[in-house]
């Protein structure tokens, strides 16, 4: 006997985290995307050293929750796995539309569009996919999917930002280089390449100078 596997519809609730307040003196808004096996509310405090009056960060918080080995006692969650890819995305990126109406982010601020190892993945489709104009894309330590063109991006004239440690355990020289060449091929003369000496972690020193 042969199983079917059907797909239905429903509602759920998720939670997304923000670091500061939005007012007329904010300058930029930050869209952040955590790595695999972060929490939002854990993952966005690698932004409070930014200026608190001229900040406000919004962290989503991806849906899959799991049980961290090997004590199986700290949650982490994941975006996408191989599983279903297309229709996950998708969802995602539901979820991402409903924070930006949450948050109606006026259109004077600066959005800078920050993406970190597995989150550099569901920021940049959602920029494909939406045609979200930003002012700031910023990569770090994360693969671009292979799916993405350089006609995906074509819209998006601003500047955008590879971060990754020249130490990081997943990333090779072979690695690093057909990044970096993804990178060239999709924003061109404005993409800035920022390696640094470091392992696979979220570098502050170079958040905090990106707008100082």
């Amino acid at each position: 006997m042969n199983s079917t596997e059907k797909e239905i519809y429903y509602t759920i609730n998720n939670s997304y985290s923000t670091l500061n307040k939005l007012t007329k003196n904010t300058k930029n808004v930050w869209f952040v995307c955590h790595g695999m096996g972060y929490l939002s509310r854990y993952f966005i405090q690698y932004f409070k050293g930014l200026n608190p009056y001229e900040n406000y960060i919004i962290a989503p918080q991806a849906q899959s929750k799991y049980y961290q080995a090997p004590k199986f006692k700290h949650v982490g969650a994941s975006w996408l796995t191989k599983e279903n890819t297309l229709v996950e995305t998708e969802n995602v990126m539901t979820y991402f539309d409903s924070i930006f109406e949450k948050e109606s982010i006026p259109k004077d601020k600066n959005l800078i569009v920050f993406g970190y190892s597995q989150g550099v993945s569901v920021s940049m489709r959602y920029l494909a996919k939406r045609k979200l104009q930003c002012s700031h894309l910023i990569l770090h330590s994360g693969g671009i999917p292979m799916e993405l063109t350089p006609k995906d991006f074509e819209y998006l004239k601003t500047k955008a930002t590879l971060i990754y440690g020249t130490q990081d355990e997943f990333l090779n020289e072979e690695r690093i280089v057909y990044e970096t060449e993804r990178a060239e091929s999709l924003f061109g003369t404005n993409l800035n390449v920022l390696p640094f000496d470091g392992k696979h972690v979220v570098n502050v020193e170079l958040i905090n100078d990106i707008v100082n």
